[in-house]
């Protein structure tokens, strides 16, 4: 066959090839002209969809944020130390807000409540104040100790027992990491080789809110006493191990007017972890929990949590699960850091956890608790801890009454004195263990006297 010949087929046979692919018109090949149409038209459509579900969660978010945004008359009440909620309170720069002295009408038996501080900023010291303070002690309201005078805290008691001042830094609202950065201040200024930190049921959540209000609508809402200023917090992902640790977000006087600015609180916290989670939670309650489904489950897998929410129940397990992880996982983290501040200045601490009434009779009745993920981690690292739950738990098999009225013996929102009682008991022997030299309550080579004049005892 001459080469020409050759030529000439090959030639016919890709022209007869590309005639058929033309016929057939193979849709990948090239596509017809109304199938281009559809598909421009669909991604045309798709894109408003989302253009449209991202405005309308911006004007719900600016809403929302409009409802919780201070007065100018709220931020000069804070900056002037007017603020009284629950116990009076002013704006701190660097950990949101501090208490200042006062007197309230929340006590035991209707009775009224004195609450004074030490020059250093702490609570006011009764026992044994002459004394050198070898004992720190840091946390929120139940370390503060709400609701009963000076003289009640169990840091007085536990004063009293051990014959030995107590220091009390305690300060209502406080997060994990408030309580942390605190101790970090006033280390350096009134520094005690012993350390108590005590972290109560929502301390571990607070640590991710910059701002409490958040959580918080309007000044006329009946919670108000958590409208407080903004604060240094913390953004955590336990899926990825991230950490990281921010500043005040008002961290100067003149920038906590910023509080009354929608623009830029919307600036500030339009992306922030806990704030979708309020969101979700108040589309939830408008009857509406459809339009957070999207946002919710694309923020669970990013937290390492698969989920597909279609109802209602399944979106608040998710929230709950969110929240929870996040903040055991940061409070973990900033435990980490306490012991390694610890160490680095020659220090001991001792850890105390103490819980809302809710959350005591929930293990009381049904014997669990939300917190075990914090409580293995504890017990993994070796750290010493007195947990009040399960000292409520072997208390309560002594009596033969209800939950409810067992409660009522130590609660009254807070604890009452005898509550404090309680605690300072629960977490004596631990304390005791840790201090060198030991107490005098507790010095067995202390000489023992049988009088008042002192005399020995024969």
């Amino acid at each position: 066959m001459s080469q020409g010949y050759s030529r000439t087929i090959r030639f016919a046979v890709t022209a007869l090839v590309l005639c058929s692919l033309t016929i057939c018109n193979f849709e990948w090949a090239s596509p017809r002209p109304d199938k281009q149409i559809a598909m421009r038209a669909f991604s045309s459509d798709h894109s408003k969809q989302i253009a449209g579900v991202r405005l309308a969660t911006a004007d719900l978010t600016k809403k929302y944020l409009e409802s919780v945004l201070f007065t100018r008359e709220e931020v000069n009440d804070w900056l002037e130390g007017r603020m009284n909620l629950y116990i009076p309170e002013r704006y701190d720069d660097q950990m949101g807000w501090a208490h200042v002295a006062g007197r309230h009408q929340h006590g035991i038996d209707k009775s009224i409540a004195t609450y004074t501080y030490d020059p250093s900023g702490a609570r006011h010291m009764v026992a044994y104040r002459d004394k050198a303070c070898r004992i720190n002690t840091y946390g929120n309201s139940f370390t503060h100790c709400d609701q009963v005078s000076d003289g009640e805290t169990w840091q007085e008691i536990l004063a009293s027992h051990l014959c030995e001042p107590v220091r009390n830094f305690g300060v209502s609202g406080y997060s994990v990491y408030q309580m942390y950065l605190r101790m970090k201040r006033e280390e350096m200024r009134t520094p005690a080789k012993y350390i108590v930190l005590n972290i109560y049921s929502d301390d571990h959540r607070r640590s991710l809110f910059g701002w409490a209000s958040i959580g918080m609508p309007d000044p006329s809402h009946q919670r108000k006493l958590q409208r407080r200023p903004t604060a240094p917090f913390v953004k955590v992902n336990p899926a990825t191990g991230e950490f990281l640790e921010y500043e005040n977000p008002c961290p100067r006087p003149e920038a906590l007017y910023n509080l009354t600015d929608l623009n830029w609180a919307y600036e500030n916290f339009k992306d922030d972890f806990v704030l979708k989670i309020v969101l979700a939670r108040e589309m939830a309650k408008q009857g509406t929990p459809e339009k957070s489904y999207a946002e919710i489950m694309k923020l669970a897998q990013e937290h390492g949590i698969g989920t597909q929410i279609d109802n209602v129940e399944v979106l608040n397990k998710t929230l709950d699960s969110l929240l929870m992880r996040a903040a055991l996982f940061a409070s973990m983290r900033i435990v980490e850091k306490v012991e390694e501040y610890a160490k680095t200045h020659g220090k001991k601490v001792l850890y105390v956890l103490s819980y809302v009434q809710r959350d005591t009779a929930k293990a009381l009745r049904e014997g669990r608790r939300f917190d075990q993920e914090f409580i293995d981690f504890l017990q993994s690292k070796k750290l010493p801890y007195v947990d009040l739950l399960e000292a409520h738990k072997t208390d309560f098999a002594q009596f033969n009454i209800g939950i409810e009225e067992y409660l009522k013996r130590y609660y009254m929102g807070h604890y009452k004195p005898l509550g404090n009682l309680f605690t300072a008991f629960s977490l004596k022997s631990q304390l005791v263990g840790m201090l060198e030299p030991k107490p005098t309550s507790y010095d067995e080579l202390a000489k023992v006297t049988d009088g008042p004049a002192g005399t020995p005892k024969k």
